[in-house]
């Protein structure tokens, strides 16, 4: 009866054991996760300001990928915006979804 007493207990604090680690590693992961939602978020801020005179321009950012969306007045403007996207610290890549306007 107490070796049965005694495994249960064993049982019991392992599960527990477990249970602890699980939390640990969800609180982990998002914390990481609200790390890298601010790190875009700042990032998405950061290709506003340098786009700032193209207000028709949509900046989203996830991961250092930032994606540009709207309507642009000419190619050239279009091809202005991703390179000043492209030179923000941060940035990875530029994937562009612009549009010429009238076209």
């Amino acid at each position: 009866m107490k070796e049965s007493k005694l495994i249960a207990g064993l049982f019991a604090a392992a599960a527990f054991a477990l249970a602890s680690l699980s939390a640990h590693a969800q609180q982990e992961g998002a914390m990481a996760g609200a790390a890298v939602a601010t790190a875009d978020s700042t990032l998405q801020a950061k290709v506003k300001a340098a786009l700032s005179d193209q207000k028709e321009i949509i900046v989203s950012a996830n991961q250092g990928v930032v994606v540009l969306s709207g309507t642009v007045s000419s190619s050239d403007a279009g091809a202005k915006a991703i390179q000043a996207a492209s030179a923000v610290a941060g940035v990875k890549e530029v994937k562009s979804e612009l549009t010429v306007a009238g076209k």
